[in-house]
Parts: C-alpha cells; sequence; structure tokens
C-alpha cells in the first residue's frame, strides 16, 4: 500500500487532516458484496453501514478521492472498529481490510480528545519501546493496588474511571526475567527456536511465558530469549503510530535475524499477527524490506509451531471440561485455527467443547476496551453467553488481551471460571507426568 498524506491541525479539536491520500491499491478489491456484515461485530449491534467493513471502506474511498474530509466524525467510523478482520475471513474477494483500516488511522492518528491523544502518543512512543519504563510503571501500579489505596480511590473516581479501574488487571509479583539467553532442549534438539518477550506478556504474564519456554524445551528446542530485544509494535500499529512501530520491528528483525534461529516463538496472537506483515510495515524501507520479509515467514504462533513440528505427546492428565475462544488475530489474521485444537488434543483427560462463535470477537481488541468501553462491553456480555452455553469448566484463550477481558467478563457477566493460555495447560500436563523433570529444569 502507498499512502502519500499532508497533514494539518484542524481547530481546537486537534484532529490531524489529510490533504491528500493518495493510491490505496487494497480499496479496488472490495466489490461490495455485503458478505462481511453478519461476520462484523459493530454492525451486528447497530445495523448501521458506516459502522460495517463495506461502509468503512466506501468512506476511505471517498476521503482517497477528496470526496470528503478525513475529519473527527470521520475517525468515529474507523476506529469503532474493533479491527478483529473478521471480514478478512467472510471475504470472496480477499480484501485486507485490516491494511485499508490502519493506513485510514496511520492519516488519522490515535483517537478523543488532546490529552487522550497525547497519553496514548507517550504511551506508544515513550513507555511500550522501553521495558523498563513499563515495568517501572507496572510497579506503581502494583503498588497502588496492594496498598489498599485503590480501596479508598475507588469511590472516588468518575464513573467511566471507575470502570477503567476495575478493568485493570492485578499486577503479579514478578516480571519475566530469563536467568540465561539461550536455554538447551530437553532431550535430542529438534530445533532452535527464538521467543518473544513481549511488552504486556512480559510484565503481566510472565507465568505464561515461563510456561511456554518450558513447553518448547519438553519439544526439543533450544530456546533463545534475547535481552535486547522489545516490544512488537502491535499495539502502535492498530493505533495509527507507525514512527516508533517501525523502530521496534527493525530492532527485533536485527535481534532475532542474528540470533540463527529455526523459527521466532510468539504466544501473543496480536503480536504474531504483526510481525508476520513486518514485511508490510517495512514495505518504503530499502534496507528492511527483504529482511523484514524473512523474519515474517520465521514468525510462528506457538501452537502453530509445536503442531508443524509435531508435538510430544504429554502423559500427565489434565482432567477439565474446556472451550476454545479463537483469539481474532490468530483465527482471522494469521489463519492458525486447527492447531491448538490439536494440540488439546494431545493432552490426556482435556474434554474440549467447543462454543457457537468461537471466532467472534471477546471486545478487547487491545485498548478498544478503554477507548469504547459500551461498544466493547456489549460484545463481551454476547461472548460470554457463548462461553455459559457450553457448561465449560474453563476457557482457554492464547492471547493476552483476550485473557484479560474474558476474566473481566466473567465476574461481570458470568459464568466465572477460569481462563487459561494454551500454554499454561500443556506445560501442566508435562509437569503432572510425574517424572520429576521439571523440578530439575534450569530456572526460567
Amino acid at each position: 500500500m502507498d499512502l502519500t498524506t499532508g497533514t494539518r491541525e484542524r481547530g481546537n479539536a486537534g484532529t490531524r487532516q489529510a490533504t491528500s491520500v493518495l493510491s490505496i491499491p487494497e480499496l479496488d478489491a472490495c466489490v461490495h458484496c455485503g458478505l462481511c456484515l453478519n461476520h462484523c461485530p459493530t454492525y451486528r449491534v447497530t445495523s448501521l453501514e458506516p459502522e460495517s467493513p463495506r461502509g468503512r471502506i466506501h468512506l476511505v474511498q471517498a476521503a482517497s478521492q477528496g470526496r470528503i474530509e478525513p475529519n473527527e466524525r470521520f475517525g468515529e467510523h474507523i476506529y469503532l472498529c474493533l479491527m478483529c478482520r473478521a471480514c478478512e475471513t467472510a471475504c470472496p474477494a480477499g480484501v485486507q481490510y485490516g491494511r485499508i483500516a490502519e493506513a485510514a488511522r496511520e492519516v488519522l492518528g490515535p483517537p478523543g480528545s488532546p490529552f487522550a491523544r497525547a497519553v496514548q502518543m507517550f504511551a506508544f512512543r515513550r513507555l511500550l519501546p522501553s521495558l523498563r519504563r513499563l515495568r517501572w510503571v507496572a510497579v506503581g501500579l502494583r503498588l497502588y493496588q496492594r496498598s489498599g489505596l485503590a480501596v479508598l480511590v475507588r469511590p472516588l473516581l468518575p464513573r467511566r474511571l471507575r470502570e477503567m479501574e476495575a478493568m485493570l488487571p492485578q499486577v503479579p509479583d514478578r516480571f519475566f526475567s530469563p536467568k540465561a539467553e539461550v536455554l538447551p532442549a530437553i532431550g535430542p534438539r529438534r530445533a532452535r527456536v527464538g521467543v518473544l518477550s513481549g511488552c504486556v506478556m512480559s510484565v503481566l504474564f510472565a507465568d505464561v511465558n515461563e510456561a511456554t519456554v518450558r513447553v518448547l524445551r519438553r519439544n526439543g528446542c533450544e530456546v533463545v530469549i534475547p535481552n535486547a530485544q522489545g516490544c512488537c509494535g502491535a499495539l502502535n500499529v492498530h493505533n495509527g503510530e507507525t514512527v516508533a512501530a517501525k523502530a521496534m520491528a527493525r530492532r527485533n528483525i536485527d535481534i532475532f535475524l542474528g540470533s540463527g534461529v529455526d523459527a521466532v516463538i510468539v504466544n501473543a496472537a496480536g503480536c504474531g499477527a504483526t510481525m508476520k506483515e513486518y514485511g508490510h510495515l517495512l514495505h518504503d524501507d530499502p534496507a528492511y524490506k527483504e529482511k523484514a520479509e524473512q523474519f515474517g515467514r520465521l514468525t510462528k504462533d506457538a501452537a502453530e509451531f509445536l503442531a508443524e513440528l509435531g508435538v510430544v505427546p504429554p502423559q500427565g492428565r489434565v482432567d477439565l471440561t474446556v472451550t476454545y475462544q479463537d483469539p481474532c488475530h490468530l483465527a482471522h489474521g494469521q489463519r492458525v485455527r486447527t492447531q491448538p485444537r490439536i494440540l488439546l488434543a494431545s493432552i490426556p483427560g482435556l474434554r474440549l467443547v467447543e462454543m457457537d462463535g468461537s471466532d467472534r470477537c471477546c471486545g478487547s481488541a487491545g485498548i478498544y476496551n478503554i477507548t469504547h468501553p459500551e461498544m466493547s462491553q456489549t460484545v463481551l456480555s454476547e461472548k460470554m453467553r457463548m462461553v455459559d452455553h457450553t457448561g465449560a469448566q474453563a476457557v482457554v484463550a492464547p492471547n493476552p488481551g483476550c485473557m484479560l477481558q474474558l476474566r473481566f467478563g466473567g465476574k461481570k457477566f458470568g459464568p466465572n471460571v477460569p481462563v487459561y493460555h494454551l500454554m499454561d495447560l500443556l506445560d501442566k500436563a508435562y509437569g503432572n507426568a510425574g517424572t520429576g523433570e521439571r523440578g530439575n529444569e534450569e530456572t526460567i
């Protein structure tokens, strides 16, 4: 996609407005057939054409032709989209809607008031690129949650802030900090893989990262966890910020391609989808275009990689009935659907009950549940009804945003069942084998 823009500030709203939007080839692929409509969460809720993929594509076409201005009203339609990309799965013409929406958001910049935009840009350009700063923020949040201050402050907050505060996850006692950059395979080595630590995953889900590393090692993988790696840039890309996103992409490309790995393993669906599309993000960078495409080919979701490698069957039982939530950026973005189910089927004692609409968005969508809480919770309530109908004892959702959203949904709408990452259950099955190996593994 070739997107050329000139921008100016629009009044007190501070809305970035493009004076020209040139050549978006993806727009020409849409034939406006409407097969995407019922797969779109916002269209199902509103029944409004501008809140459908077809309608938004029409708006972007009009903006690219200069028939309308990409102003604040235009931005409201573009940003109400959850970017779940279910429309891409449904589209017979193969329209890459995600690229169209990301291009429009790059023109618009982050949504909201000037203050909200400033906060988002600070997060995208100052916090996410620096794991050290992100951890300091997490430490402050942990102190807030455990000091008792939260109990005193919560009743004083306005309703909107109180709802946002209620969605905050509990910050764990530790972060993901491996003792070594290279951990040996358990048994004969079958592959050498890199692992993305991530930003949210390393801060809020250290246990899942550790489980992922143990599972990979038990499957004969030598695991490389470079200390110098950083955030993948997914949140930036999905919210119209590409300057820092490109810098983060270049850093990860250099670090992982230089480590001699056979694959780069990701256990967060949104991160994996973005990393596989680094070639598109850096398509206009002659120094990185080919390297970015190579990196994209090396990137594999953890379940995708293990299914291709041939998972070592766990011997320990996990007697549990679960249902599976397809993360949008795994099912629709990466087209990884059967592999997680293959791994679940390999766990003795585990019973999978499929839910209706397992690949429908849960409403998390990066920071969407913060920027658009009403629509997010409407979508979430539908998802929790689907979970309830399965009668499952737990939900499996291999993506941090989905896990946090479903846990919040369980508390607010029910059923309040545990939410696991797929790697959690595989790790538990290996640990339940009774061999004593887990206790003898090196500390991660």
